[in-house]
């Protein structure tokens, strides 16, 4: 949601922020409804007010005798209440004009974005680890012997395409990856672990911007819950409507949850395998900071991500998002990719976003400043602490084995009670 009064204030910048976002200027449009607006308020005001020296009035006229002056009070009374009735209507119909334009604008970037039309344009920031190199062809994940127990036949037939059955190693590995990820947070990284639902209510999915513009993206149920695309929803929203003592920022939290997305938008991508699912476990990571030190926080949940990545010794690199390629509730964002050798390419395993205040003001989100004064909006960082799923993938692709075997990072080996490698056969061993 953007700042009305920033608008008023420099619709100059505004503008040019939506042009780097590929959008028209829309100030004017949204100007001329605010004037229109106000106007109605303005004169609602004026109404009330000479509605109320009217009423006063009444009792005079009526006691002095003065029929005629009585009644043509008492008309215009009658009169004035039915135009501030109609001003406030008008009023609350810009209001919802206004309301409805601004929340499907995009987030305007941050000057250091590169400006840009597609992934293309991204710019690499951090590099990490060397390409394996292998003496034979590297397998795709659902290709290699040991993974067999990806069972995504079984899958088809309960549920459709896009979805995965994991069987016997494949499901303890999946599960290890996700405990090992909370474990690190928790003790590693200072993120506080939380358990939340995986259905919410509408405006918790306006608050985080999902809602109205990625509708299509998300699945609803028939009683009006929506199953969360992230647990970013959750997460963020638990200040919705809150006004927190600054002391006690920044608030860092994680959540190992269930996803969910239709993946409206992604038909004939990523097909083959578990790379995009319609069900699938994140490991989410969310802070609610002070304004002065989100972007410090930024590149701090950044690090948290790359140092899964690291400990599993999976090479990645971290790109800038362009404009053309940045997140509609995004001020910047650091894209986490990893090497999948299958593939021969690198492959987004996260998304760090910052948002400023744009989500903080869809959902009413305040702080107390520690000197006094008016209530300030906060500011939400969101990211993925990693998608587990695709942190299989490239654990299963690196890992790989000439003889179909995988070898699994050291790191994994207490999770799995000290196995080490995944047979051809797909056991543990």
């Amino acid at each position: 949601m953007h700042d009305i009064r920033a608008i008023r204030d420099n619709p100059a910048a505004f503008d040019a922020a939506m042009k780097r976002r590929g959008l028209a200027p829309l100030s004017g449009d949204i100007l001329a409804i605010d004037a229109s607006r106000r106007a109605c308020i303005q004169s609602a005001e004026n109404a009330l007010a000479e509605r109320n020296a009217a009423s006063k009035q009444v009792g005079a006229a009526k006691a002095s005798g003065d029929e005629a002056e009585f009644e043509r009070l008492r008309a215009l009374v009658s009169e004035k209440k039915q135009v501030i009735a109609k001003l406030e209507e008008q009023a609350t119909a810009e209001d919802t004009r206004m309301r409805d334009l601004l929340m499907g604008l995009p987030n305007l970037p941050y000057d250091d974005v590169p400006d840009g039309t597609s992934e293309d344009d991204n710019v690499e920031i951090h590099h990490f680890g060397s390409i394996p190199n292998f003496e034979f062809n590297p397998l795709e994940h659902y290709e290699i012997p040991a993974a067999r127990g990806l069972d995504f036949e079984t899958a088809a037939k309960l549920s459709g395409t896009r979805f995965v059955v994991l069987r016997g190693a494949m499901a303890r590995l999946h599960r290890a990856l996700g405990q090992f990820m909370l474990d690190l947070h928790i003790s590693e990284h200072g993120l506080s672990e939380t358990i939340t639902p995986v259905l919410v209510r509408e405006e918790m999915m306006f608050g985080t911007n999902q809602l109205p513009k990625f509708a299509d993206d998300s699945y609803q149920t028939t009683n009006g819950w929506w199953l969360i695309p992230t647990a970013e929803v959750t997460l963020t929203n638990t200040v919705a409507g809150d006004t927190l003592d600054a002391a006690k920022l920044p608030i860092r939290m994680t959540a190992l949850t269930q996803c969910f997305r239709s993946e409206a938008g992604s038909a004939g991508r990523d097909t083959s395998g578990m790379l995009r699912q319609h069900q699938f476990e994140k490991v989410e990571m969310v802070s609610v900071t002070h304004p002065d030190t989100s972007a410090t926080e930024h590149q701090r949940m950044t690090e948290c991500a790359q140092n899964v990545l690291e400990k599993l010794g999976l090479s990645y690199r971290t790109v800038n998002l362009c404009t053309g390629d940045l997140g509609f509730g995004a001020r910047r964002t650091y894209d986490i990719e990893v090497w999948l050798p299958g593939q021969n390419t690198y492959r987004e395993i996260s998304s760090i976003s910052t948002c400023g205040d744009f989500q903080a003001r869809r959902m009413n989100a305040r702080f107390k400043p520690e000197g006094g004064g008016k209530p300030e909006f906060l500011h939400t960082l969101n990211g993925s602490g990693l998608a587990v799923g695709r942190t299989l993938i490239a654990v299963l692709e690196n890992g790989q084995q000439q003889d179909g075997s995988v070898k699994l990072p050291d790191v994994l080996h207490p999770y799995l009670l000290g196995k080490t490698t995944v047979s051809p056969d797909g056991d543990l061993f």
